[in-house]
């Protein structure tokens, strides 16, 4: 099994150093993310490449026509599957999760599929025979934090981004025909997505302990990671918010050294949909709020983003209005 990557010694204390100056490695503030850039597939509907930073994620949405589960008759499926590889970072192997990718993965699917941001009746085709399923496919190519964040704007990015095929039902009773349409014959269509979840990842450092670690007085303790066992140590922490360091979108140095976490998936519609807190420190209710309304402006500036590079990429696709024009609704 491999290990964990460990920053030297040195390290550590020069970041924890850094911190206690209120100063960060890349030169960012500390509630300052990293450059988002976000770029659609021009050839193929529902393939979206995020870059957070040095951290890079791409999501792909495919469909197909299948029969719905037997307790959900009218509603379609909506699956996701994530896929992380040595490339992406020297801890991580080939089919054998740890469960760091155990929590990753199931952060997505509450921040997306269970908040309800597809609309899963939409894709009923006939009830308790057909509908569609949805599958949405996360690979993970770079690691330096945040993957988390990334991959969340991915997906629900491809969401956006992705048309089904049209289809037309054809006879009665059991000669009923489903018939798909090409995009050359019909415009595909959009899938409904209801809202749009963004998840903001806040990190907390505990003042105390980093300045007993900067100076050499306490051992480093990157006891941050999900999967980090500490069941013979016994570490205090300061519970008030006057002690406590926030980082947001940190990156894989700064999550290593971290003594916890919160990911706060938020909306447009100003809702928290997901609260996921890690690690050992407590978090005072005051800075819980702060990080949830800070968590709030970031959702609102980054799907601003997203809607600005999908109306970019429908304006290179609807070549002479070409789409526009053969779409059946009409607008007056």
């Amino acid at each position: 099994m491999p290990r964990d990557l460990t920053p030297t010694t040195i390290e550590n204390q020069f970041v924890l150093k850094a911190l206690l100056e209120k100063l960060r490695l890349d030169n960012r503030e500390f509630e300052q993310i990293r450059n988002l850039e976000i770029t659609f597939s021009p050839t193929e509907y529902g393939v979206v490449d995020v870059r957070l930073g040095r951290t890079r994620v791409i999501a792909r949405i495919s469909a197909e026509i299948t029969q719905p589960y037997e307790d959900r008759p009218y509603d379609g499926i909506f699956m996701i599957s994530t896929e992380f590889s040595p490339m992406v970072a020297p801890t991580f192997e080939v089919g054998r999760k740890s469960e760091d990718e155990l929590l990753i993965q199931r952060a997505i699917e509450k921040s997306i599929r269970r908040s309800g941001a597809l609309d899963t009746e939409s894709l009923c085709i006939i009830s308790g025979e057909k509908c569609w399923a949805i599958r949405a496919d996360v690979h993970f190519l770079d690691h330096d934090g945040g993957l988390l964040d990334a991959s969340c704007i991915a997906v629900i990015g491809g969401l956006l981004h992705f048309r089904r095929p049209d289809i037309v039902i054809e006879g009665v009773g059991s000669k009923r025909e489903i018939i798909v349409y090409p995009p050359s014959k019909r415009v595909p269509i959009p899938l409904s997505v209801l809202h749009i979840p963004i998840c903001v990842t806040f990190s907390f450092f505990d003042l105390p302990q980093a300045r007993a670690i900067a100076s050499g007085a306490a051992p480093v303790l990157t006891a941050v990671s999900s999967n980090t066992s500490m069941d013979n140590e016994v570490v205090e922490f300061d519970e008030s918010a006057e002690s406590t360091a926030v980082l947001l979108d940190t990156n894989f140095q700064e999550e290593l050294l971290r003594h916890g976490y919160m990911s706060v998936t938020a909306n447009t519609n100003r809702e928290i949909c997901q609260v996921l807190k890690g690690g050992m420190i407590p978090v005072d209710a005051s800075l819980l709020l702060t990080c949830s309304a800070k968590a709030l402006e970031i959702a609102e500036t980054v799907t601003n983003l997203l809607k600005k590079k999908l109306k970019e990429d429908e304006i290179h696709r609807n070549v002479n209005n070409i789409i526009v024009e053969a779409r059946a609704e009409n607008e007056r």
